[in-house]
């Protein structure tokens, strides 16, 4: 039997969903121009949702939603990748806010808001077991890996998330929380803490993703309180390197790479609030979170429950409940405390062995930003094999700090076998909008960064 639910949950319609130049925007509202959007939608197929603007991102997804279609993320907005999604079962389109994109040869849908409907004041249901969105990854094959997300789920994912962040702050609910997001929203993260947060569990985004320090600062002073911030800790680290007078700020998220308790307590100090880390995958979305400066401990959101699977490969971590409507593996290795609570020691396919010692690349770099100084950093391990032995590779932004006093720094807290014998200063490394340093443009940026050195 088909289980048929409001829209966006229970929210309030007459409370902000957004904030849009300065200006709120109801939730009713907002329905009301998915509602409009969702009737000049091609009657069949998926959107590619492209939208650089929050509000317009969030009003096409809704809207796909009200016409049976699910919104395709995809991991960028290149035409090569948006090539690749004419695949059966697919039959893509493109939402896009701004005009004269290389759509890769797909029909583009272009949104504007005109504003002057009037406001919904009954949602419409939508079927609890549709297809609401598909991630897509690609790697670096170029062809698609799709994880569909059912819109049920994902309420009861978003239900999870509002209720923990609700108990860490000591509030009856987040409704009335403003949001600023440094975060694409095409992101896994940044969709379900910026957009879904707003449109399911009463807190309001704003439409802009700031980027440089000084935009984010003003986004957030233009917030109305409580607010919060959903970065990265690159966002974060660049954010409090500058040295700006910050607005205070009642919550700060952090997600897509592990935090320094050094990193968390300076942004608590320096935004006057509690950072919450959220821990999560493609695949089975957010699964767990840790006030940083508490401890390393996470525990998993709701009724997700966590247990060890024995494979042909060893053992693998198996994530159950909740909004995972299937046991999934996860992809990383974890130490379990118990079926909630556990440390994380990094990805399964970060894991190094250099001279018969073990590691992940993840403490690595934990340990290379932590050194004052350091602006952006990241291990890299070469192909190449000298005396039997690979040598890992530092690459750091860190304008007027010697390579040896890294060098020292490192030898404080790591093994000898994994102190890196080179240090490459670099003026940036190639980040993703998320702060990732995706695999094919790392490696290839580290090999044509040492080719050049060599010369």
């Amino acid at each position: 039997m088909t289980r048929r639910v409001p829209a966006l949950g229970l929210r309030d319609l007459a409370s902000p969903v957004a904030w849009r130049a300065g200006v709120a925007i109801t939730a009713g509202e907002f329905l009301a121009d998915a509602v409009a959007l969702a009737e000049r939608l091609p009657p069949r197929g998926q959107a590619v949702n492209l939208c650089t603007d929050r509000y317009l991102f969030a009003v096409g997804t809704v809207a796909a939603l009200l016409r049976g279609q699910a919104s395709l993320m995809p991991p960028n907005s290149m035409p090569q990748t948006l090539q690749h999604l004419h695949q059966p079962g697919f039959d893509p389109y493109v939402l896009a806010d701004t005009p004269d994109l290389d759509a890769g040869g797909l029909q583009v849908v272009q949104l504007t808001r005109d504003g002057g409907r009037d406001a919904v004041t009954v949602q419409p249901l939508v079927d609890a077991e549709q297809d609401a969105v598909c991630l897509l990854t690609s790697g670096s094959t170029g062809t698609p890996q799709p994880h569909r997300k059912r819109w049920g789920a994902l309420q009861v994912n978003i239900a999870a998330e509002a209720e923990r962040l609700a108990e860490l702050m000591g509030w009856s609910s987040i409704a009335g929380l403003g949001i600023v997001a440094t975060v694409p929203p095409q992101h896994a993260y940044g969709f379900e803490s910026s957009v879904l947060l707003a449109l399911l569990a009463g807190a309001a985004f704003d439409a802009g993703r700031p980027y440089y320090p000084a935009d984010v600062a003003d986004s957030l002073r233009r917030m109305p309180r409580p607010r919060a911030l959903v970065t990265t800790p690159f966002h974060l680290k660049t954010l409090l390197a500058a040295k700006l007078a910050l607005p205070p700020v009642d919550l700060v998220l952090s997600a897509t790479a592990p935090l320094s308790p050094q990193l968390a307590a300076q942004a608590e100090q320096a935004l006057g609030c509690r950072l919450v880390e959220i821990y999560g995958c493609t695949e089975a979305g957010q699964v767990a979170t840790r006030r940083t400066t508490e401890g390393e401990v996470w525990c998993t959101l709701g009724d997700l429950r966590l247990q060890v699977q024995d494979t042909a490969d060893g053992e693998r971590t198996i994530v159950s409940g909740g909004h995972v409507l299937e046991p999934t593996p996860l992809g990383d290795v974890l130490e379990l405390l118990d079926e909630r609570r556990f440390r994380l020691l990094g990805r399964t396919g970060d894991i190094i062995h250099v001279a018969g010692k073990r590691s992940s690349l993840a403490h690595l770099d934990f340990q290379l930003n932590r050194i004052a100084g350091i602006e952006d950093g990241a291990f890299w391990l070469p192909d190449d094999v000298a005396d039997g032995v690979v040598r890992p590779v530092a690459f750091v932004v860190a304008p007027g700090l010697e390579a040896r006093r890294i060098v020292a720094a490192l030898r404080k807290h790591l093994e000898p076998a994994f102190v890196p014998r080179r240090v490459v200063h670099v003026a940036e490394l190639p980040r993703a909008a998320t702060g990732k340093l995706p695999a094919a443009e790392w490696r290839q940026f580290a090999l044509d960064t040492l080719a050049r050195g060599a010369k």
